[in-house]
């Protein structure tokens, strides 16, 4: 794995993901990450980069909403279909 990112909790906690895919859709980019440096040991999670023109760093959340997570996941899956990593929902 290339990219990894360190986000912060709310509790201060630094997190690390690893970057599987990014894309870009509607203006939005999102990033398909996992918490573990071994692909299949990990969990994969999906990024919304939710920064301003203001901010410093990128500012991402988790994808939350069930139908954003299905119609992602679908491009995900799409995109990731010829690397050697299976997703699953």
């Amino acid at each position: 794995m290339e990219e990894k990112i360190t986000l912060q909790t709310d509790n201060g906690e630094s997190v690390d993901f690893y970057v599987l895919e990014e894309t870009r859709i509607n203006g939005m980019n999102y990033l398909l990450v996992t918490d573990s440096e071994e692909e299949e040991d990990g969990e994969c999670y999906i990024l919304k980069d939710v920064s301003k023109a203001e901010d410093s760093d990128a500012v991402y959340e988790f994808v939350e909403n069930d139908d954003e997570m299905d119609y992602l996941f679908k491009i995900f899956t799409e995109l990731m279909e010829d690397m050697e990593v299976e997703l699953q929902k």
